[in-house]
């Protein structure tokens, strides 16, 4: 089964291009790891990701393979935003 984990990665230097090119390289080479979601924050040179795997240890080791610097993968909950006018 599948749990939701927020990958932390401090990464001097970063860009949108090495972010999509290590997010390609996960998506290939990953079968039971998946990137759901990435916010990256050039300023203060974060890259925030949401993975779906089978364990942190998992996506640590798949993330650290592609080329994310994986600093902490914690367990989250994955919440999704209301959609505008539902009750």
């Amino acid at each position: 089964m599948s749990r939701t984990y927020l990958v932390e990665c401090y990464w001097p230097g970063v860009d949108a291009g090495a972010v999509k090119a290590a997010l390609a390289r996960a998506d290939a080479e990953e079968e039971d790891v998946q990137c759901i979601d990435t916010i990256l924050v050039p300023e203060d040179e974060i890259v925030l990701c949401l993975f779906t795997g089978p364990s942190a240890q998992a996506v640590r080791a798949a993330t650290l393979r592609s080329g994310l610097p994986s600093e902490r993968v914690t367990p989250s909950i994955h919440l999704h935003a209301p959609e505008r006018g539902a009750p």
